[in-house]
């Protein structure tokens, strides 16, 4: 089977960087293939020009290489911290011009132009690993956790990919070592238990 990792942190020794290296380890271990894209590493420009705007929108080489890996995956790994509750800006550019009509989903023909999607992606399963440095309660109690609604229904439910877990490990900037191995031991089995 063939997945994507996509990482967004743009510090190479953050933790992100080592659950992203776990799950592309894991999933090699049980046989995959894996495409980790380090974001910040490729450079990745989160800018969306107009001419990318529309279905049949000219894209560049790279972006081209994003959407034709992400139409082939069977399973989706997002990694990122929690940035003012949304992803990193590289992260949304990354959706902007990947997640595109044509390639991750499109619009039902008639629809009196309400938008209905339609999935187009293959794969069925996603997980989104979180870091962050709110605790929980004040995470839904105050910011309603805003990644939960952006990733199972912006973004996954609209390609097609309804079986979406996240996973949150927080407070990073307060945690021990001995915390992030445990951690990192979750990552593994939530790799295992869906792949």
């Amino acid at each position: 089977m063939n997945f994507s990792i996509i990482l967004a942190h743009p510090n190479e020794a953050s933790f992100n960087h080592a659950i992203a290296h776990i799950c592309q380890q894991r999933l090699k271990e049980l046989g995959h293939n894996v495409i980790l894209h380090d974001l910040y590493a490729e450079k990745f420009d989160p800018l969306l020009p107009s001419n990318e705007i529309s279905r049949n929108g000219i894209v560049d080489e790279l972006v081209q290489k994003h959407c034709d890996e992400i139409t082939q995956c069977d399973g989706i790994i997002i990694v990122h911290p929690n940035w003012w509750g949304q992803p990193p800006a590289i992260l949304t550019g990354w959706i902007d011009r990947v997640i595109r009509p044509g390639v991750a989903y499109r619009f039902l023909e008639g629809d009196s132009g309400e938008g209905v999607p339609v999935g187009l992606l293959k794969a069925k399963n996603a997980i989104v690993f979180n870091t962050s440095d709110t605790s929980e309660e004040r995470e839904n109690s105050i910011f309603l956790d805003p990644l939960e609604t952006i990733w199972k229904n912006c973004v996954f439910g609209l390609c097609g990919i309804l079986n979406v877990e996240r996973k949150i490990f927080r407070i990073v900037v307060t945690s021990t070592p001995e915390e992030r191995k445990r951690w990192l031991e979750e990552v593994k089995t939530t790799i295992n238990n869906h792949f």
